[in-house]
């Protein structure tokens, strides 16, 4: 009987966790689009799940190292005294010459000679949890978005594909500037907006299927098109 009613607690409890967290991802936050021609079209509503997250610190600060960490290649190396070329005979008599007694010219203190502890192959990959990454990456945006440096664009697929036609639109959305870095998010299916952005100094881009904490963070300024708003939903907010 009590294990009854404490399994039916159990499931009560679960359940209304349950109920908070798909009331959370419910939440939505209204965000302006902007136009070709720098004025707000429309607005659009995004998960707040993604957009409206707390911006936990030592986790963006995790997944930076995570990042950081797994670019390195580690194929550095160095050869010890046994691996370098040289003979083994004994470099002169051990008494009598008023020197230090050494046995072979391979020795770290000679030139040409090995090296003492230095780099050899190794891994510095490390491994960050999915829903770590993905909480990362929602802090990210949060993050932005929060700090103004945020901005989502339409209609930027229909733009011809020159580099001066992608720089006026950033001229018109006030992102041209010196020493400014931009990140540009688009769709699967943008080939035209990337052509366009690919020779613009200073901008970078990304598919919103690969968007990361890191490649946020890095950037002054997050460009992202109306169309990957919904590719970034379905990719992260996934239960």
């Amino acid at each position: 009987m009590a294990q009854a009613k404490k399994k039916t607690t159990e499931e009560k409890v679960k359940k209304e966790a349950t109920d908070v967290v798909s009331k959370s991802d419910k939440k939505t936050l209204a965000l302006d689009v902007y136009g070709l021609d720098g004025k707000v079209a429309e607005k659009v509503t995004v998960p707040a799940a993604i957009f409206g997250e707390k911006v936990n610190k030592t986790l963006l600060a995790q997944a930076v190292r995570v990042y950081l960490a797994n670019k390195r290649q580690g194929n550095a190396s160095t050869k010890t005294r046994g691996e370098v070329d040289g003979s083994t005979r004994k470099i002169y008599r051990q008494k009598g010459t008023g020197k230090a007694r050494h046995g072979s010219v391979r020795a770290p203190i000679f030139v040409h000679g090995g090296v003492v502890f230095g780099p050899k192959p190794r891994d510095f990959s490390l491994d960050l949890p999915k829903k770590m990454k993905r909480k990362a990456l929602f802090s990210a945006l949060s993050a932005k978005l929060q700090g103004k440096e945020l901005i989502v664009v339409s209609s930027l697929e229909t733009i011809t594909p020159k580099t001066k036609n992608f720089v006026g639109v950033l001229e018109k959305l006030g992102l041209l500037g010196r020493n400014n870095s931009i990140l540009l998010v688009t769709d699967q299916k943008a080939e035209k907006a990337k052509r366009a952005a690919r020779n613009v100094e200073g901008v970078d881009f990304t598919a919103a299927n690969r968007l990361n904490a890191y490649e946020v963070l890095r950037s002054k300024k997050l460009v992202i098109m109306k169309e990957a708003l919904s590719e970034i939903e379905k990719t992260f907010l996934t239960k």
